[in-house]
């Protein structure tokens, strides 16, 4: 993790259920493949320093299947095919901002410029949809979202699919901007998500604060 977030979530890794949560992930460890590797797991966090997130786009579980989770919701590193909710993800750019469909599915790119991509659950069991559900992942970036939604700095809550837009309940929407649709997988994306235009809403919500916009090329 940055230093940034170690220093404001030190509090957060010192409660019992925190420490109960990081115990049952190893032990998962000793029992078969979790996603994404250990060394990943907080990448959100390393790439996106505390004080410099402008945007956060929340998913749900990592990728489950191999090569795929590396830390950043959405996001397969290099060489890695892309998922279908990228996919759409990326199709919904190109019809928003004319941005033509990347080759690959690495996201890096954005987290760089502020787009914390964050996950409300950190690991998976291989091939286990949901498996690390209800073991305090969600306790942990409840409070993730609630330090963010508390900073001074306005910011963007990006909240696609019933699972994120539940957590609209953690966010001051008085002083920050949320912007939900349906989730862009194959099962729902043609029922809200194809047409919210969610990635120029994000840049005209930045520069209304006093930022430059993402550059969401890739």
């Amino acid at each position: 993790m940055h230093p940034s977030w170690k220093a404001a979530l030190a509090s957060e890794f010192e409660k019992p259920y925190f420490k109960a949560l990081l115990a049952f992930v190893r032990q998962e460890r000793t029992k078969g493949i979790v996603y994404p590797p250990s060394g990943s797991v907080f990448t959100a966090f390393n790439v996106t320093p505390l004080n410099a997130v402008r945007v956060l786009i929340l998913g749900q579980d990592p990728y489950h299947r191999p090569k795929q989770a590396h830390g950043l919701s959405f996001s397969v590193l290099p060489g890695t095919l892309v998922p279908p909710s990228l996919q759409n993800i990326y199709k919904e750019l190109r019809d928003d901002l004319g941005i033509p469909v990347p080759t690959h599915g690495h996201l890096l790119k954005w987290a760089q410029q502020g787009v914390f991509l964050l996950n409300s659950v950190l690991t998976v069991r291989a091939g286990e949809p949901g498996s690390h559900q209800g073991h305090g992942w969600e306790i942990f970036t409840n409070s993730v979202i609630q330090l963010l939604n508390n900073r001074d700095q306005a910011m963007i809550f990006v909240l696609w699919g019933k699972y994120a837009r539940d957590k609209a309940s953690l966010i001051n929407t008085q002083r920050h901007v949320v912007i939900e649709s349906a989730h862009p997988s194959p099962m729902s994306a043609y029922n809200g998500f194809f047409g919210s235009k969610p990635f120029s809403k994000i840049n005209k919500a930045v520069e209304k604060f006093g930022s430059n916009p993402i550059d969401w090329k890739l």
